[in-house]
């Protein structure tokens, strides 16, 4: 008999005798007598275990002789369709039947809650992903019964299996799947796998598949994959089941339009960074790869979530929205208003705005007789704002009046530099002292926008007298305005008053690099370069400023222009050291200086890696950096991932940026008026990575090198820890790591080898290093000097992202933030010390 994912009946009769039953390997008679009393006296009832009890379950076992439907049995968790035998009854294969029909979906779980908040004004309401569900067809998995396995003692031991394997972990779970190897074929893996699904086991299962994958006898089974993927989807465990996924394309075969959907919904239901685009991906290859339509739910739950952030974050996810859209128009679906109000808004944003899109967008818009809304008309007047197209403004403007609501205050911003692209600012002026008027105040955007329109037009006693003004107000930040009347005072010549705002800056906020930036270029300007070094020397020995090629070739000209040939000739060494370009006007100077001294010109732009950056990428890959190869593994792409939301890791991605700029890809570079790194940086694709590749990444996955011992250097530790450790408010450190367990050994023991004692703990797909008491003291002693010269502060306990026991986020979360208590190292048996890892 054929069973889809179900867990089979046992009949008493079926059951062997202790006398007849062969021992299972590490069980004794006496427990497997023990344990065939218990499976004939359960009920026609499925029994679990308390939760804790370690939530072992029990099998169940029928005690009538012959079969009965799973339909008739009630299970609560009854999900999957049935494959009935051609022996069972008509009124056992109606049972099942209508078991599949009107049983309960398990795709209730498909629901999700929205990725961000209705901030943008685009709230779509279109029920639940999941409920669409139902409609795709699954593949059936063929388990056989167990009471028609041909062996008692095969029932025997299945039966056990079932009962045993949920109640222990990982290493327990595959011992004992390993004593059965003698007897243990396929379709009895199989079938153990198909009931832990069946009781909501879907971890168990899980493992059962992994170990099933190693055998000699393995035989890939899509049916079973997809429904294990499906499962696990489910119950958004997205990382395993995207390595069900990757694992059925690897087998040649396109996974089901289930799997795609689910894990789909898996990823937006995850609020960890990367899911988004990871979510975008499947469904694109789900259209692409499958040839699938998605459900209309599907199109509107990932378009909400790309529209669901800042403007300045969503503006990237323009080209994946139009994919959308598309699809929608293509399929024939009913395409929600919001949609269009989505896209108008993403189009918004760009630097370069398509305006005859945004047309097109509205035009779509009343043919389906949708009203554009205040968000529809506030895009639209943003956009007009970059393109300084008045005529196209005003109108937006009079409907924005005549919705009869309240103007938000964004409107008189936009409306502001409209005037200002038409070299009206007094229009923005008067504009801006009507919003003041109409709401009672100003908004510091709408100050920050003002200011910078009066400096450009260089008015300076206007703009000084509203710089007073936001003084005043108390709003913050300050260091936008401030930049925009140093520029001024720096085009005007005005460098005295540029130095009494550059010190009222350092006194009411923080400087930046633009700020230093433009002093340094006023003080080479009028010929004060001693004052000029000092500057430079504070901005290079300060992590949170750090220095840019513009600086050094600002100074460098200073130099040259003073006469200072030998500091002119030790800063061209340094900027040839850091591969920053040298102007052409500087390096006509410096030819004749180097020839006199015999020196060749130097190329500081070859790309080479120093041995700081050596030290500093092993450091980071063993903090969790990826590396992405090509398909022939020529070339290859450093990507460094920053969390937003530590502090550690806004300080450390300017210093990363500072020390590989010349190795980053053009997108991720940032212009000379800007300040704010991404939190995400790629270097370009270059064949001298291959050797990290090789070591850390060889198959598309992180592993940990046979000879890491030899690169532990006091500044790989360093970067390990700022890039993917944390240090707890009682001072111990944790490191996390991925890799196998060989090789995280290797790196205690080099540790150990430093006299520094650690303990280990897995927790999920990563190991957690703890140093631990006075181990952490001298471990901080070790790397204090390379953390303090980036002016690293401790994270607040506030900050701190704990793991709770048991759920996804501990297996499939990247988050580098983990409290000591979390790991429970305090509990003798879940760690190990570092001679029992």
């Amino acid at each position: 008999m054929l069973l889809n994912t179900t867990a089979s009946e046992l009949s008493v009769s079926s059951l062997p005798t202790t006398a007849t039953a062969p021992a299972l390997p590490g069980v004794s008679n006496s427990s497997m007598r023990g344990s065939l009393s218990l499976l004939r006296s359960l009920s026609l009832s499925l029994h679990h275990h308390h939760l804790h009890c370690r939530r072992r379950n029990t099998l169940l076992l029928l005690s009538h002789p012959r079969r009965l439907s799973f339909a008739t049995l009630r299970f609560p968790f009854s999900r999957l369709p049935l494959r009935v035998s051609p022996r069972a009854s008509p009124a056992s294969l109606s049972s099942s039947v209508e078991q599949v029909v009107d049983g309960p979906d398990s795709d209730e779980n498909c629901d999700f809650t929205s990725r961000g908040s209705e901030s943008n004004g685009f709230s779509f309401d279109m029920g639940s992903v999941g409920s669409e569900m139902r409609q795709v067809v699954s593949p059936v998995v063929e388990v056989r019964e167990l009471e028609e396995m041909p062996e008692q003692w095969r029932r025997a031991k299945l039966a056990w299996l079932c009962k045993e394997l949920p109640a222990h972990k990982a290493g327990t779970l595959v011992r004992i799947l390993n004593a059965q190897r003698k007897w243990m074929r396929q379709e009895d893996a199989t079938y153990v796998a198909v009931h832990c699904m069946r009781i909501r086991e879907n971890e168990t299962a899980f493992k059962v598949y992994k170990w099933m994958m190693q055998q000699h006898w393995y035989r890939f089974d899509f049916a079973l994959a997809t429904k294990l993927a499906d499962y696990l989807g489910k119950e958004r465990k997205f990382a395993k089941c995207r390595e069900m996924f990757e694992d059925i394309i690897n087998q040649g075969r396109v996974p089901s339009e289930s799997t795609f959907h689910i894990l789909v919904v898996a990823y937006l239901s995850a609020s960890i960074q990367g899911c988004l685009e990871e979510a975008c991906g499947i469904y694109n290859r789900m259209i692409q790869l499958g040839g699938y339509k998605p459900r209309l739910s599907l199109h509107n739950s990932l378009f909400r979530a790309l529209v669901s952030g800042s403007g300045a974050l969503s503006k990237h996810h323009l080209k994946q929205a139009e994919f959308i859209f598309h699809n929608l128009v293509s399929s024939g679906l009913e395409i929600h208003k919001d949609i269009y109000g989505g896209l108008i808004w993403l189009h918004s944003y760009q630097d370069t705005v398509d305006t005859e899109r945004i047309t097109e967008l509205r035009k779509g818009m009343q043919e389906f007789g949708i009203e554009e809304t205040q968000e529809v008309l506030l895009s639209v007047l943003r956009a007009c704002s970059k393109e300084g197209k008045l005529d196209e403004a005003e109108p937006v403007w009079i409907k924005l009046h005549h919705l009869g609501e309240k103007l938000p205050s964004l409107a008189y911003v936009y409306k502001m530099e409209v005037y200002a692209k038409v070299a009206d600012h007094m229009k923005s002026l008067n504009l801006f002292r009507e919003m003041q008027e109409h709401l009672g105040s100003a908004t510091v955007a709408a100050y920050h926008k003002i200011i910078e329109v009066i400096c450009k037009a260089q008015d300076v006693e206007l703009a000084e007298s509203l710089m007073e003004e936001l003084k005043k107000s108390g709003l913050k930040p300050l260091g936008p305005p401030f930049v925009d009347m140093m520029n001024m005072y720096f085009n005007l010549g005005l460098h005295d008053k540029l130095e009494s705002a550059f010190s009222q800056c350092q006194e009411k906020c923080q400087p930046n690099r633009i700020i230093y930036g433009i002093y340094l270029d006023s003080l080479v300007r009028i010929g004060d370069i001693s004052k000029a070094e000092e500057i430079f020397s504070e901005m290079h020995s300060s992590g949170a400023i750090g220095i840019s090629g513009r600086n050094c070739n600002s100074i460098l000209s200073g130099y040259l222009s003073a006469g200072d040939y030998v500091k002119a000739e030790k800063l061209y060494n340094l900027m040839c050291q850091k591969k920053y370009e040298i102007e052409p006007a500087s390096m006509e100077k410096l030819d004749p200086i180097l020839s006199l001294r015999g020196k060749a010109v130097k190329k500081p732009v070859s790309l080479k890696l120093t041995k700081e950056q050596r030290e500093i990428l092993v450091g980071m890959l063993l903090g969790g950096v990826q590396i992405d190869s090509d398909e022939q593994r020529k070339n290859h792409m450093i990507k460094f991932l920053f969390n937003e939301n530590s502090r550690m890791h806004s300080a450390l991605k300017r210093h990363i940026y500072d020390h590989y700029h010349e190795w980053l890809h053009p997108s991720c570079k940032l212009d000379d008026n800007s300040n704010k790194v991404p939190n995400s940086l790629s270097t370009i694709s270059h064949s001298y990575f291959g050797f990290y590749a090789d070591q850390f990444w060889p198959r598309g996955k992180p592993v940990i090198p046979k000879l890491i011992h030899r690169w532990l250097s006091p500044r790989v530790l360093a970067y390990w820890y700022m890039y993917g450790g944390y240090r707890t408010s009682s001072g111990d450190v944790l490191l996390k790591i991925k890799g196998s367990q060989e090789g995280v050994e290797r790196i205690v023991k080099a540790l150990k080898a430093k006299s520094l004692d650690c303990r280990v703990k897995r927790k999920g797909q990563a190991f957690w290093i703890g140093l631990l008491g006075t181990n952490s003291v001298w471990f901080w002693k070790l790397i204090e000097p390379y953390v303090q010269d980036l002016n690293f502060a401790q994270e607040d306990d506030g900050e701190i992202l704990s793991f709770n026991s048991g759920s996804e986020s501990d297996k499939d979360s990247d988050s580098t933030e983990v409290d000591s208590a979390d790991l429970g190292w305090r509990e003798v048996d879940w760690f190990a010390s570092s001679s029992e890892l």
